[in-house]
């Protein structure tokens, strides 16, 4: 079998996880602390915070910047519905802008018709996905999002180690807390690092940490400096409606370990990815388009094919598990009920997308079948 996505754990990642197992602290030990520190310089970032998953953490950022009923956030529809849920969990409503074709990221234009069409103050925020790993123009929505007073969620669960370069030349990478005021990542097994469930939200803004960091503990703090008293060791206060969204000592292990390949592994992808491009190049085969500079961190690789339910069942008959990413979110009968909305590039976009097997381990053999299957089907 030869699935689109796949872990990959070896005896280092086993042995880290066993040294938790035979420690004191399974939870909210130090090995949470050394996870977000060695993720902050991975990403650049001057604060990370560990949680439970990338939900989690959409969550996290959505309260820890206000979001509350009667605002208005735009995100896209080509993601997984925890972009949008987060909004819809603190009462604010979702509004999707459509996508570019060419690389199925949120479209800047689009984004501004829709900021545009309405009284200031009315869109509180954005929440563009580096989709597939292709990391988006930060620095043009910036920019936008300034201009209308927003802020700006960048979901980089597909991107840890992408980078794009902004107009000064510089490589801004995923997460960095450059453009946007939070970036978030997700360490599900089918992504480049795996905790089994685990997510970071990362951020250069010292208040918005503190305020994520309080609210993934069920708003409770022991910090002296904070306490309105101090009757003894043993006293804690709930000061914020928080969640019990803390990532465990056995996780953060994994994490760590599973980082120290981060590099090799976005490599990996990236000569997969190159043979790919190769291989359907001047056939009738699409794919998105990837960016000059090499900053995609490919946690997918999408064909564009007008069968795609054919080549899907083509492939499976091969044992080759390909899957689609995604069925857009506003096509969901949960946000239908919303506001019934067509987005012409995201729906033609669904109808021919088939994501491809892409994961550091695929073998050269493994990928030149799923080639010659893709190849085979589509003449």
């Amino acid at each position: 079998m030869i699935p689109y996505g796949r872990q990959h754990v070896t005896e280092e990642d086993i042995a880290a996880v066993a040294t938790v197992l035979r420690s004191d602290f399974l939870t909210q030990g130090p090995a949470v602390g050394a996870f977000e520190e060695a993720f902050a310089r991975y990403v650049g970032a001057e604060h990370a915070i560990a949680c439970a998953n990338g939900t989690a953490a959409l969550h996290l950022c959505a309260m820890a910047l206000g979001v509350k009923p009667g605002q208005k956030i735009i995100t896209t529809p080509i993601t997984f519905a925890a972009s949008a849920n987060c909004v819809r969990y603190c009462g604010a409503d979702v509004v999707f802008a459509d996508i570019d074709p060419d690389t199925a990221l949120i479209d800047l234009a689009s984004v501004r018709a829709l900021l545009e069409s309405e009284p200031a103050g009315t869109f509180a925020g954005i929440i563009p996905v580096d989709f597939a790993g292709h990391p988006v123009d930060l620095e043009a929505f910036r920019q936008l999002a300034d201009q209308h007073d927003c802020w700006i969620i960048e979901d980089a669960c597909h991107a840890p180690g992408g980078f794009f370069t902004d107009i000064a030349g510089t490589q801004q990478r995923c997460g960095n807390g450059v453009f946007a005021d939070l970036a978030i990542f997700s360490f599900h097994p089918v992504k480049h690092i795996a905790c089994g469930e685990g997510g970071m939200v990362t951020t250069n803004n010292p208040q918005l940490a503190e305020a994520i960091r309080l609210l993934r503990t069920h708003g409770i703090t022991k910090d002296p400096a904070k306490l309105q008293q101090q009757p003894g060791g043993w006293y804690y206060e709930m000061q914020e409606l928080g969640y019990n969204y803390r990532l465990s000592d056995m996780q953060a292990a994994l994490g760590s370990s599973q980082l120290l390949r981060a590099e090799s592994g976005i490599q990996r992808r990236r000569e997969i990815a190159d043979r790919y491009v190769d291989a359907f190049c001047n056939t009738n085969v699409g794919f998105l388009a990837p960016p000059a500079d090499r900053g995609h961190a490919y946690h997918l690789f999408v064909v564009l094919i007008e069968d795609r339910l054919g080549l899907y069942q083509h492939l499976r008959a091969h044992k080759i598990f390909a899957q689609v990413h995604y069925i857009p979110v506003h096509t969901m009968p949960y946000y239908q009920q919303q506001s019934a909305t067509i987005l012409a590039e995201a729906e033609s976009y669904y109808e021919r997308c088939l994501s491809l097997p892409m994961y550091p381990t695929l073998t050269d053999e493994e990928q030149d079948l799923t080639i010659q299957k893709v190849k085979e089907f589509c003449g």
